[in-house]
Order: C-alpha cells, then structure tokens, then sequence
C-alpha cells in the first residue's frame, strides 16, 4: 500500500487489516492512523436506530426543502418584480388618460348641447332699455344700513 493511492485508503476503511499489511504501514504514519481509526470504529457497537427513522429524515428533509421554497417565493426579486409593476404603471396610467380624455369629450357634448338649447330657445332677449337700469333693479331690494327698529321690537 502506498501513501498517494486514494484506493489504499479506501481498502483501509473496507476490511481490516492482516498483520503483514500492518507491519507495511510502519512506514507510512498516515496510512497507519487511518488503520488504527478503521479498527477502533469497528468495534463501536452499532447504535439502536428507531424503526421510522427513514421516514423521518425524509420528513425533515421534505420540510426543509417546503421552507426554503416559501423563502424564495417571498424574497424580494427585482427580476421578478420589476417587469410587473412596469406593467402596472402602463395600466395605470393608460387608463389616467383615457379618463381624461373621457372627460374632455363629455364637457364638450355637455357645452354644446347647453349651446344648442340656448341658440333654440323661443324667449325673445330683453331689449337695451331693460338692461340700463339692471343695477338699480338689482340694488332695490338690498338696504345699506340694518334697520334698528325693527331689531329693537324683535328682542322684546
């Protein structure tokens, strides 16, 4: 056995070893620790493994790989991210636009239809007579000063 063969150590870990073998591997202190550990571990009684202890590492394997993927799915990915909120601010905005738009269009079909109501009514338009003394007619029903009597009479 020599000491760059991986397959040296390989056959030490496997079966045990005859003495001839063993007085060989004076020589060699690594080959002969790795000889020693092999012995000392195969006497080790083997321990006592409960009868459901495969599927219990798979249990605990299956949780693990459950929880890693719940961490993945809510970690912030800007690939991931990124293109759905450009997506979300085109709706967004597209649809900005098309309301105003909306609105446009519906204030100028309500001025027109205002207009075409006006341009069709029959009520003959007040003459230049009438509209000259709009602001006296306007200012007479409006008095500059309260009037003390009256309030004087209505807190008694």
């Amino acid at each position: 056995m020599d000491n760059q063969s991986p397959e040296a150590r390989e056959r030490l870990w496997r079966r045990p070893v005859s003495a001839t073998e063993r007085a060989a591997l004076r020589g060699q202190p690594e080959l002969e620790l790795e000889a020693r550990l092999t012995g000392v571990l195969a006497r080790l009684p083997n321990a006592a493994v409960p009868s459901n202890f495969t599927s219990r590492v798979m249990a605990a394997i299956d949780r693990e790989e459950a929880q890693s993927a719940r961490a993945r799915r809510w970690r912030w990915n800007w690939h991931f991210l990124l293109p759905r909120m450009a997506v979300a601010t085109a709706i967004v905005l597209f649809t900005g636009l098309g309301l105003q738009q909306y609105q446009v269009v519906h204030r100028r079909a309500e001025l027109a239809h205002t207009l075409s109501v006006v341009a069709s009514a029959t009520v003959p338009v007040p003459s230049a007579e009438v509209l000259e003394n709009l602001d006296v007619i306007q200012h007479l029903g409006q008095t500059k000063h309260a009037d003390t009597d009256l309030l004087a009479d209505l807190q008694q």
